[in-house]
């Protein structure tokens, strides 16, 4: 695997930036984000029922093991054999089992599920226990799973300081539903300042994945810190989701309470990862409530989402949530640029974007450099050309402040947008220093008042005059962004220059990921389940807008200089939508 250098700090649109691991295929260097194995997978056994063979004492109970308290542990009496059973509740499908032992370990030992808690299948065996830390990747399913130790290390029993199942559910519970939707939610204390305007308690529960709770940066950024739902009535909880800030919980519980003030904890961890976090628990309660008790970071506590699961309460219906694309997807909109030449680009589908550029661009933006050539296609020029009364950065070649450029951008703005589909284009890009021709796609709530990164970007080609070997493709959202946006790089095969031809560039865009193309091979792919749990929230379930832009300068191209050659062009051959 090869690791690629991460690119300047830079903006577009708004602000953008990204570069992560390049992977060499077939015909494409690209990088891939692809999850670490069952990096979706849920813990599924924490504050679970659980029963054993026998104890120690009580000071050794088998819930210890499950409780997710490395300081508490299970320990049997000192003989073979011994078991530790676990209920999930429901039909799962187990990938990974991670055992923490004492000191009085298994030697030989076996794992088991079981769909009735009598009839057992091994899914693990072992004579050759070595005790610690074990993490042991498994594949079987099951409502049961079962440690059964037939052969102890040391002349003591079986103890375990945790037995911690993962894997997914078949199916939700039967009836259970979310919630906690736009419910009444109280904290400790909330921010709401230039870093985080009304960071609200209801902003944990609005299904909102562009919008947090946080604790106040003068008083809440102490432990503990905590949280509540108002769920509306006594509710049967199975299922709590938290997609954290960074600003996360080591060690929090999840609490259920009838009256608010006094709580009952269905859930400790002193580990918590931070990111998303999907805990199955049960516990019966009108209010749930996360206290955290020890931060991750010198920040408070914040959370994107907090979504309560299960039956009863007084639910509130949230929004259904968009389709998924038609399977093959159909072409819902295109533009082939088929004018004749001088013509401006279609009014029913295209607006010009005039005006300065951001992002410490050079030129300026207007509707007198672009039209179509009458050979069908879409021209977007870059002239050396005085603006007068205008200012822009400092340009290196002149030395003046006044913009010595312009160029052009377009967008669909009020004009079409689309959640999910296959979005295309054909493009041949210039070279050049300071050249930074892109194609991609905003929020559509940006044209509401929504700033950038709250309503999303997503980047589907941008490449640098400068390097024209290399393009790039990322996304950005509140918690990732400019220089730290979450994508790659990618290159032709044999380092071959995309701007010597057309290339097509598309995207392929559904609920669970997006799978960027080049000439039709896979160069970057976004798990939104590995993007969640290591990143922050995906918040791409909405309408975007497409928008085509050759800049001049940049935070990231750098600047023209003396040998980059005016006037030059970004064709567009065509873009095409599919839903």
């Amino acid at each position: 695997m090869q690791t690629l250098s991460p690119p300047p700090a830079r903006r577009r649109g708004r602000l953008r930036t990204a570069t992560l691991l390049a992977v060499a295929m077939s015909f494409f260097i690209a990088l891939v984000v692809s999850p670490s194995a069952n990096a979706a997978d849920s813990l599924l056994s924490q504050g679970k029922p659980v029963t054993a063979s026998s104890t120690e004492s009580v000071a050794f109970p088998a819930t210890a093991a499950v409780d997710g308290d490395p300081g508490t542990r299970w320990s049997s009496t000192f003989s073979d054999p011994q078991s530790l059973q676990i209920d999930l509740g429901q039909t799962a499908t187990v990938s990974q089992v991670q055992l923490s032992w004492e000191a009085a370990y298994a030697k030989a030992f076996q794992l088991q599920t079981s769909a009735d808690g009598n009839n057992w299948t091994s899914i693990y065996s072992t004579t050759t226990g070595s005790g610690g830390n074990q993490t042991l990747n498994v594949s079987g399913s099951g409502r049961y799973v079962r440690l059964l130790g037939t052969q102890r290390a040391t002349q003591w029993g079986y103890s375990l300081w945790e037995f911690k199942v993962f894997g997914s559910t078949s199916g939700t519970v039967p009836g259970s539903k979310l919630l906690s939707y736009n419910k009444p939610g109280v904290a400790s204390s909330q921010q709401s300042d230039g870093n985080c305007w009304e960071c609200t308690p209801a902003r944990a529960f609005d299904l909102d994945p562009a919008s947090r709770w946080a604790t106040t940066t003068d008083t809440g950024w102490v432990d503990p810190g905590w949280i509540y739902v108002d769920l509306g009535a006594t509710a049967q909880i199975d299922k709590v989701i938290l997609q954290w800030d960074p600003a996360s919980a080591k060690s929090y519980q999840i609490q259920v309470s009838n009256d608010a003030t006094n709580w009952t904890p269905i859930y400790t961890t002193t580990n918590g990862p931070g990111f998303k976090e999907t805990l199955n628990i049960t516990g019966t309660g009108r209010y749930v409530r996360m206290y955290g008790t020890q931060r991750n970071t010198p920040y408070g506590y914040s959370l994107w989402e907090f979504q309560v699961y299960g039956t009863g309460g007084a639910p509130t219906t949230p929004p259904t949530p968009p389709a998924d694309p038609a399977n093959p997807p159909q072409l819902i909109w295109s533009d082939e640029f088929n004018s004749a030449a001088g013509a401006k680009p279609d009014a029913s589908k295209w607006r010009a974007d005039p005006g300065n550029g951001q992002n410490g661009e050079l030129q300026v933006y207007t509707d007198n450099n672009v039209q179509t050539d009458g050979q069908g296609h879409l021209v977007l020029e870059a002239r050396r050309e005085v603006t007068p009364g205008s200012a822009c950065p400092i340009d290196p070649v002149s030395g003046s402040g006044t913009c010595q450029y312009t160029s052009a951008r377009i967008n669909t703005g009020t004009k079409f947008d689309t959640t999910y589909g296959k979005i295309e284009a054909r493009i041949k890009v210039p070279k050049g220093n300071g050249f930074w021709p892109a194609f991609w796609m905003m929020g559509s709530d940006f044209l509401t008042g929504r700033p950038w990164p709250y309503n999303g970007e997503i980047d589907i080609m941008e490449i640098l005059g400068r390097e024209t070997t290399k393009a790039y493709s990322t996304l950005h959202a509140p918690a990732y962004n400019g220089a730290g946006g979450y994508g790659g790089s990618y290159g032709l095969p044999g380092g071959a220059d995309f701007a010597n031809d057309f290339h097509t560039w598309t995207m392929l865009w559904n609920s669970t990921g997006i799978t960027y193309q080049v000439d039709g091979i896979t160069v970057f792919t976004v798990d939104k389940a590995q993007l969640e749990a290591t990143r922050g929230p995906w918040i791409y379930d909405h309408p975007f807008y497409l928008i085509l832009n050759l800049a001049v300068g940049g935070d990231f191209p750098g600047p023209p200089n003396s040998a980059t050659p005016f006037p030059s062009r970004m064709l567009v051959d065509y873009v095409r939508v599919y839903r």
